[in-house]
């Protein structure tokens, strides 16, 4: 593992870090935030998903995450949407290939040999920041945006005990039934729809629900709201019974000025959950 940065921030330390992904058979970089409480002991960690496009700096320049993690005690985790590098396949369309992984292990070629972003995130990465940076792993919480929204909830509800919260800002909900899921669900695991259902949030909150709280928070002004498909989750959601905040916010769209208002009711959110028992 390389450090590329690391910058004083909130009393504490915004790092960048690239290592050799072992899943993704390439370099990896993400982003890693450190509160002044990490010089002391393991910190709960919260860890933060990207949407399309994006990569682990996004969020973390944008979010305005680290001031309300600092207050908290709260280490912020700020991975990459995909893998990287000139031998890793592509595509023209921004909503596939690279900045585009939805958090999924391929099964279909060209993309097999990289994308494999499900194991990096579940066991690789976990496993490289835990042993080598004062993080707890057994208080963590995952939030995300828009893919990324998608990501945390399905890796929230795919592995059960790992997380003890989680929450999203405009997630793609029902990835199965839009635009914003067919199309690469299709492309990375293939035209059967019954390997899909492990990677859409509204289909996995029917089945299993989380052992935990729930906060999702989308714009009624989202340019995006008809490929998210938020009444889905929310009718999985009421059908269940979920414990679950999920809330309409009057006026707010899908950009990051949206996200960094909602950003401290996010982070308080998670250190309620982390800091329980």
């Amino acid at each position: 593992m390389e450090t590329q940065s690391e910058n004083a921030c909130f009393g504490g330390v915004q790092g960048v870090y690239t290592h050799r992904s072992d899943s993704c058979d390439c370099d990896m970089t993400f982003g890693l935030f450190l509160p002044e409480e990490a010089k002391d002991g393991p910190v709960p960690v919260l860890w933060y998903l990207s949407g399309l496009t994006c990569t682990h700096e996004n969020a973390m320049t944008k979010a305005g995450a680290q001031g309300w993690a600092a207050e908290q005690g709260i280490a912020l985790v700020f991975p990459d949407t995909s893998p990287r590098g000139d031998d890793v396949a592509d595509d023209d369309a921004y909503d596939l290939g690279k900045g585009a992984g939805f958090y999924v292990n391929a099964t279909q070629d060209p993309w097999t040999p990289h994308y494999r972003m499900w194991d990096y995130l579940a066991e690789e990465l976990p496993s490289l920041i835990t042993g080598n940076f004062a993080v707890d792993a057994d208080r963590q919480a995952i939030t995300g945006h828009s893919m990324g929204g998608h990501g945390a909830l399905t890796l929230a509800m795919g592995l059960p005990g790992r997380f003890r919260s989680v929450s999203a800002f405009a997630p793609i909900s029902n990835p199965v039934a839009s635009d914003w899921g067919r199309k690469q669900l299709t492309a990375y695991l293939g035209a059967d729809e019954s390997a899909w259902a492990a990677h859409d949030s509204s289909l996995l909150m029917r089945e299993k629900g989380f052992d935990g709280p729930v906060l999702v928070d989308t714009g009624t002004s989202d340019q995006f709201i008809d490929l998210l498909r938020p009444e889905a989750l929310a009718e999985a959601a009421a059908a269940r019974r979920q414990q679950a905040m999920l809330r309409m916010q009057p006026g707010y769209d899908h950009s990051y000025f949206f996200i960094s208002t909602f950003m401290e009711d996010h982070v308080a959110f998670h250190a309620e959950a982390l800091y329980a028992g």
